[in-house]
């Protein structure tokens, strides 16, 4: 039923393309938010800092929760190289169900408490209230982002990344017409929501999302959703690879809390076009997960087989594939640079902000690719513990400093994307010894 892994150029982009188009989604949501929300006839920079603001915790969350994503992926794709998939067959329910659990009480404690934390972002005012309004509505998707994630990362290690594009590209469709819908309204239907309404598209999104995923999940897999009371042999060793992957991802957005709470500290305009900046970040570093992506699911695949020569190779060509994408990705940006901002916002001063640092965003592209690709081939190999403590180096010894520093001479926005580059310069450069360590005599 599943083919033996194809270390080629059409054989991996058959499987990152569909990841790419998958992964890209999520971030899609956001930039469909942040752009209908930035172009509003009434507050616009408070609206668009506030879904900026919200939308960075929202990531947060997702991020520290769904890492059970990569370590089920991981499990998977290791025990069907081994060809042992019936051995796992309780698994992925009982995961699913721990994930619907741990997020439906951390929704209800954020939401509780919610006044306080965006306060700790610097809100306040108009800020701190769209923002709360918007967060309220987007928790209540909490619960169903992870569940589609923790199908997703099925599929992912089943070496199928075709349904999770055909359901994203469902979801983001769908979201963009009801951004329209429900933001601005339709005349004589239904009345202007504004930042409320960007969050009740984004839900509505994401309970089809849930729903496709689950009938697929049912019709095109092995597993069911039956649930074992009887834990599977392997959940201890999942849920400890999730927890150091939590972990990290908490380390991870240390970093952009803080980003965040000073880009706010400095100002609406410069908090608004943070946002702008760090959404077409993210929109990146979705896009070349799609690399990352085949990394995660054939590095365990090609781990559980004892395969290191093709271990060594995938290595080598994602590498070069993702910075051949990430560089013409660059390009593109650059030559429509100004554009690009005006999509998002008319201010003057939020556009000056934001194309002061754009070219930062555009330059470390290349270190984001090879980063993100052996993040994903160390999941894969279920070297959590390596990935745990990267991020916390990177983040305290490299990102914090470079922030703080930056601050002091009054920097801004310069501080905080300089502190970006150090930090993915660290997680780049520190995986790439690490594996070439540990793998390298192995290919000989």
């Amino acid at each position: 039923m599943y083919k033996r892994s194809n270390i080629t150029f059409k054989g991996i982009n058959k499987l990152a393309i569909p990841a790419i188009i998958a992964g890209i989604a999520e971030p899609l949501l956001s930039i469909t938010d942040t752009a209908i929300v930035g172009n509003l006839t009434l507050n616009p920079t408070e609206a668009l800092a506030a879904v900026g603001i919200a939308g960075s915790f929202i990531s947060a969350m997702i991020w520290i929760l769904a890492q059970t994503r990569s370590a089920i992926s991981a499990t998977i794709s290791k025990y069907l190289g081994a060809k042992k998939l019936d051995e796992i067959a309780t698994l992925p329910a009982q995961i699913i169900a721990i994930n619907l659990i741990l997020s439906g009480i951390i929704c209800f404690m954020t939401v509780f408490f919610v006044d306080e934390i965006f306060q700790l972002y610097n809100a306040d005012g108009l800020v701190l209230k769209y923002s709360v309004d918007y967060y309220k509505i987007r928790a209540i998707g909490l619960p169903l982002t992870l569940f589609v994630f923790s199908i997703f990362g099925i599929f992912r290690g089943l070496q199928n990344t075709y349904w999770p594009m055909v359901i994203s590209i469902i979801g983001a469709l769908l979201n963009i017409g009801l951004d329209f819908a429900l933001v601005f309204g339709i005349e004589g239907v239904i009345d202007p929501m504004n930042v409320k309404g960007a969050a009740w598209a984004s839900v509505i999104a994401q309970a089809v999302m849930a729903i496709l995923a689950l009938v697929l999940l049912l019709k095109k897999t092995p597993f069911s959703i039956k649930l074992s009371f009887t834990f599977n042999k392997e959940i201890k060793n999942l849920l400890a690879l999730s927890l150091n992957l939590m972990v990290r991802a908490l380390a991870l957005n240390v970093a952009l809390y803080l980003a965040n709470a000073y880009a706010t500290k400095y100002g609406n305009n410069y908090i608004a076009a943070q946002t702008i900046a760090f959404q077409i970040w993210l929109f990146f570093a979705f896009f070349i997960d799609g690399y990352s992506s085949v990394g995660d699911i054939v590095s365990g695949k090609l781990l559980g087989e004892k395969n290191y020569k093709k271990l060594w190779r995938l290595s080598i060509k994602l590498s070069r594939y993702s910075i051949v994408v990430s560089i013409i990705l660059a390009m593109l940006c650059a030559i429509f640079y100004f554009p690009i901002g005006r999509l998002f916002s008319k201010d003057i001063f939020v556009l000056q902000a934001f194309y002061d640092i754009f070219w930062i965003v555009l330059i470390m592209q290349p270190i984001n690719a090879v980063a993100f690709v052996f993040d994903g081939i160390f999941k894969g190999l279920g070297e959590a513990a390596t990935l745990r403590n990267l991020l916390l180096t990177a983040t305290f010894l490299g990102f914090i400093p470079v922030l703080l520093i930056g601050d002091y001479y009054n920097l801004k926005l310069y501080a905080v994307w300089m502190a970006f580059t150090v930090w993915m310069l660290m997680r780049a450069g520190i995986l790439v010894i690490k594996f070439r360590r540990k793998y390298l005599y192995k290919n000989t």
